[in-house]
């Protein structure tokens, strides 16, 4: 195996101190035009490339940025990290892209990593409904933004979509095409999306007079369109079937789609269906999706351009803020047939 080649070979070869060599990488200003174009020459000959990380450590100033999502098999997160990923490229950064899956174990694991790689900071979509993931994180004096996700009880900066409004967006559209039975896919009951998104259809529910009986809640162990398909499954085995079903992601809602698909229900003629996040296969699907549209790209660019302001803030003047976007429904096939 060959042997890596370090800062000394450099200055061996091209006849100069290890200190001239660091001028040249680090300060090239302040060393000669022919001794710095000596060891240029040397560091081409010999392949050098400088140990980022040693760079880094000396520093005490990572050039990585940790990006922790819930699930990058969900467009939605990959939305959200390209916006990250743009804003990171513009101070220079990089940009760590991590997958807890969903999963407690994972997003303590990721986060063991972020520490141990001494990141300039995170961004994070928590999977730990209780906080002790992010608790833990805390003691090593890593900032991060919590994403997709209300800073609630804590200091640290957050930047996400008002769920609530989202989720009485979805309804009252329902209510107003003349369905009064209507069910709701879930997810996963720790999600504080999940819950604030059902609250929104519960409140839209109460404006137009209607109990939360009217609202049959499905829940499901995942927000992806396997989980989707089942919540599909469940809902046609029901004997007093609703005619209109708001889904908690649009993932849910392309399996529930299917579903009705398979078991030759239209959609919207039979069921009429609204998702959430409209992502980018809700506009392409074969009966294109009504969703609620979450500012993803925006999301993630905010969120890093607020961890980016507090890791470069060294006065110490940096405050948190909440930065809570609003949604937007975007009306498709899915949801218009008249009743």
């Amino acid at each position: 195996m060959a042997q890596s080649v370090g800062i000394k070979d450099v200055a061996r070869a091209a006849g100069v101190s290890v200190g001239t060599v660091s001028n040249v990488i680090n300060r090239p200003d302040t060393v000669a035009t022919e001794t710095r174009a000596r060891v240029l020459a040397a560091i081409d000959r010999l392949g050098y490339v400088r140990s980022e990380s040693a760079r880094q450590l000396r520093a005490g100033r990572s050039r990585i940025m940790g990006l922790l999502v819930l699930d990058m098999g969900n467009p939605f997160f990959v939305d959200v990290a390209r916006g990250a990923e743009r804003a990171a490229r513009k101070a220079g950064l990089g940009v760590m892209v991590c997958n807890s899956a969903e999963s407690v174990g994972e997003e303590a694991e990721y986060l063991s990593l972020f520490a141990e790689q001494r990141v300039r900071g995170v961004l994070l979509t928590p999977a730990d409904a209780t906080g002790r993931n992010i608790d833990s994180f805390r003691r090593h004096g890593i900032p991060f933004v919590l994403v997709d996700r209300v800073a609630e009880g804590t200091t640290e900066c957050s930047v996400s979509v008002d769920d609530v409004a989202g989720g009485a967006l979805a309804v009252r559209h329902l209510i107003d095409a003349g369905h009064r039975s209507l069910a709701y896919v879930n997810g996963p009951p720790g999600f504080n999306q999940v819950r604030d998104r059902r609250t929104g259809a519960l409140n839209a529910l109460a404006e137009a007079g209607l109990g939360p009986e009217c609202l049959r809640e499905l829940p499901t162990e995942r927000l992806d369109v396997a989980a989707g398909r089942d919540a599909g499954a469940r809902l046609l085995g029901l004997a007093d079937r609703p005619t209109a079903v708001f889904c908690a992601n649009d993932l849910l809602a392309l399996g529930v789609l299917q579903a009705m698909y398979a078991a030759g229900v239209g959609v919207p003629d039979d069921l009429a269906i609204v998702g959430y996040d409209d992502i980018e296969f809700a506009a392409a699907a074969a009966v294109p999706l009504t969703s609620v549209r979450q500012p993803a790209v925006t999301m993630g660019a905010l969120a890093a351009e607020l961890l980016l302001e507090e890791t470069e803030d060294s006065a110490g003047r940096h405050e948190h803020r909440r930065v809570v976007l609003q949604p937007e429904l975007v009306v498709r096939r899915s949801s218009l047939a008249a009743r």
